[in-house]
């Protein structure tokens, strides 16, 4: 019985105050806002600073490093995070290397980080 008890606690989701589970691959507008971050990179340093790091090198000569998109449009990298105030903001999604690659190309290998001002919908990455 203690067993099941411990196995049932170890498996619970981790839940925002809404009650629905919270999403580790994505900032939403109420987490930019109630923290009260200047810019996008500040949110993403504090919120998934793992977001921000480069997972291995795929090339000594040339590495990936992880790649911003605003609305659907390359960025730059990281550091053009700093550029991004999050009044402006609804959303921001981080992509794992595979999940870029197959979205955005090979060269995405890094990762990609997301960023929308439109209000999210079903159809967005």
């Amino acid at each position: 019985m203690v067993a099941m008890l411990l196995f049932g606690s170890a498996c619970t989701h981790l839940k925002t105050e809404s009650g629905a589970r919270a999403d580790r691959n994505t900032i939403t507008k109420e987490q930019l806002t109630k923290n009260h971050y200047s810019t996008v990179y500040d949110a993403v340093e504090s919120l998934r600073a793992n977001w921000l790091q480069t997972r291995g090198t795929d090339s000594f000569q040339s590495p990936s490093q992880v790649k911003v998109y605003l609305d659907n449009t390359m960025y730059g990298g990281i550091e053009s995070l700093r550029n991004i105030a999050t009044n402006t903001i609804s959303f921001v999604r981080y992509f794992d290397g595979v999940s870029a690659t197959a979205r955005w190309g090979l060269d995405h290998g890094a990762g990609v980080i997301y960023v929308s001002s439109r209000p999210a919908i079903a159809t967005d990455p």
